[in-house]
């Protein structure tokens, strides 16, 4: 026996289709935008200190450098990726002083995050605690010393510095060892064509390029494995809170450190 549908039932059915398109929709801009324009990236370690710290969000833009592999989506802790095309499509070079996030090489699966310094071609060294770029130590100027968290957990202050890179990026970075921390002197570093050489802020509590795979370290970074550059702190909670947990806001966000580039 046939049932008479009821004008309020198809307007019900109606109204569940339209707030269901309503939702793909959105997620279907949101995934665009996501893979083609700016990604979130949450800072998990100190190693960008004072540039970034311990929970700051930031944009990242994807069309900075052109699209890969890695710049596509994935399912985290399932190896799967889409795998639609080799190299780069659009590249472009990122420059030196950039703070860009990439894929670590050793499994071109994390996301670190650090500052371009050398470019291919580029002979890196650090020698007692100097950044030598092809034969050129990079200037730096003394600052204030800063208070931040040391190795052991305390909150000490350390040599601060104005470092300014060859094509005139100029940025803060700190030494919590002075100049005879781990890594403070280094061999020479000839980057491959095609890679670069990262560096964090935070020269002595930073695995970067300095520090090679087998050590754990970052080595080279392909430009493949490039996903995007730093632009903007969008928000920031203080040190182990929850983004999330918006009723503590008032206290755990840092206001000051809202929409303030992120190089």
């Amino acid at each position: 026996m046939s049932r008479n549908v009821s004008v309020a039932e198809r307007r019900d059915e109606g109204g569940l289709l339209e707030t269901i398109k309503v939702i793909v929709q959105a997620l279907v801009i949101a995934l665009v935008i996501r893979t083609l324009l700016f990604q979130p990236f949450n800072i998990p370690s100190g190693s960008m200190i004072p540039t970034l710290l311990i929970g700051d969000y930031v944009f990242v833009s994807k069309y900075a450098y052109g699209y890969s592999n890695y710049s596509l989506p994935s399912v985290p802790y399932l190896d799967w990726r889409l795998d639609l095309f080799s190299g780069r499509v659009l590249g472009s070079q990122p420059k030196r002083g950039d703070v860009v996030v990439f894929k670590l090489p050793r499994d071109n699966e994390t996301d670190y995050i650090k500052r371009v310094i050398g470019l291919p071609g580029d002979r890196i060294q650090m020698i007692e605690g100097r950044l030598y770029i092809n034969g050129e130590i990079v200037p730096r100027e003394p600052k204030p010393k800063e208070k931040h968290e040391g190795r052991d957990g305390r909150e000490v202050e350390v040599p601060t510095y104005t470092e300014t890179l060859p094509g005139g990026v100029a940025h803060t970075i700190i030494e919590i060892e002075g100049d005879h921390g781990y890594k403070d002197n280094t061999e020479l570093f000839v980057v491959p064509p095609n890679n670069y050489f990262m560096m964090g802020d935070n020269r002595d509590n930073s695995t970067d390029s300095r520090f090679a795979p087998e050590e754990g370290g970052v080595g080279y970074v392909p430009f493949e494995n490039l996903v995007g550059r730093a632009e903007i702190i969008f928000f920031s909670v203080q040190k182990d809170e929850y983004a999330l947990a918006f009723w503590r806001w008032p206290w755990t966000v840092r206001w000051d450190r809202l929409f303030k580039p992120a190089h």
